[in-house]
C-alpha cells in the first residue's frame, strides 16, 4: 500500500532561512539515495489560502511516496534529511495520507496510486497541482483572490496552505476538510472555485494538471503551536507528539 507524506517547515531566523534555500539543491542528493522513498518534491508557499504570487520565505514543504505507513511516520521523523530540517525549523508538521483518488500526472508521472476505503471518520485531504500555460497565467491569477477569499472563509475547512516548485507557473493548493461531502460542495459549488475549474476545461489553462484525495491517517508535530487535528484522536495516536 502506496502512503503519502506531506511535511512542513517554518523557518523563524534569517540563517535558518536561507540555508533552507540552499536545501532546494543539497536535499535533492539526500531524497534520491533514499532507498524507501518514491516520487518526491520540494516546495516552497504562498502567503494566501491556495495559490499566491507572494511567497512566504519561512514555509517550505516536502512531498514523498513510500511503501507503507510505518515506514512513512519512521523515514519522516528518523531519515538524516528529515531530521536536519527538523532541526533547523521553528515548528514542523508531517501528515501521513492514503490516497482515495487520483486524476492526471504531475511531471509525467503518476504518483498517487488509490486504494481502499476511507477510514471511518477520517477527515480528507484534496492535493490540486498545476502547470499553468505562459499566454494563459494572467487569466488564471486574476481568479486567485477571489478563490483565496472563499477557502479562507469557508468554515468548514480545517486546515490549507498553497505550496509549488516554480513560482508563477507550478503550483498546489492542499487542503483538509471534515468529510467528502463539505470538500465536494467547496470544490464543485457555484463559486469562485467552481467557477474557474469550468475555465480550465474550456480556456485550457493548464499544461499538465493532477487532482488527488487522500485519507488522512495520522500526524505528529504541531502548526501554528496547534495540533490543527486534534479533535480527531482516532488518527494514529502513538505517532502525534510534540514537535
Amino acid at each position: 500500500m502506496t502512503i503519502t507524506t506531506l511535511s512542513l517547515y517554518r523557518f523563524d531566523s534569517l540563517p535558518a532561512r536561507l540555508w533552507v534555500l540552499g536545501q532546494m539543491g543539497f536535499a535533492r542528493l539526500s531524497l534520491m539515495r533514499m532507498r524507501e522513498v518514491g516520487f518526491w518534491k520540494l516546495c516552497g508557499s504562498g502567503r494566501g489560502e491556495g495559490f499566491d504570487l507572494r511567497p512566504n520565505l519561512a514555509v517550505w514543504a516536502i512531498l514523498a511516496t513510500w511503501p507503507d505507513a510505518e515506514t512513512a511516520f519512521d523515514r519522516t521523523q528518523n531519515a538524516p534529511v528529515f531530521k536536519r530540517w527538523q532541526a533547523r525549523a521553528a515548528e514542523n508538521w508531517t501528515l501521513v495520507l492514503q490516497p482515495i483518488s487520483a486524476r492526471g500526472d504531475w511531471t509525467g508521472k503518476s504518483p498517487f496510486t488509490p486504494q481502499g476505503d476511507v477510514p471511518e471518520g477520517a477527515p480528507i485531504a484534496a492535493l490540486t497541482r498545476a502547470s499553468l500555460r505562459p499566454a494563459t497565467a494572467l487569466r488564471f491569477w486574476s481568479r486567485v483572490p477571489s478563490i483565496s477569499q472563499v477557502i479562507g472563509d469557508d468554515p468548514n475547512v480545517l486546515f490549507k496552505i498553497g505550496v509549488g516548485e516554480v513560482p508563477l507557473l507550478h503550483q498546489v493548493t492542499f487542503s483538509i476538510w471534515p468529510d467528502t461531502h463539505t470538500m465536494a460542495n467547496f470544490a464543485r459549488g457555484n463559486g469562485p472555485h467552481g467557477r474557474a475549474i469550468a475555465a480550465v476545461r474550456s480556456e485550457g489553462w493548464f499544461t499538465e494538471e493532477l487532482y488527488a484525495r487522500f485519507a488522512v491517517l495520522g500526524d505528529f508535530g504541531t502548526w501554528g503551536g496547534e495540533q490543527p487535528l486534534a479533535a480527531y484522536p482516532q488518527l494514529i495516536p502513538k505517532h502525534r507528539t510534540a514537535a
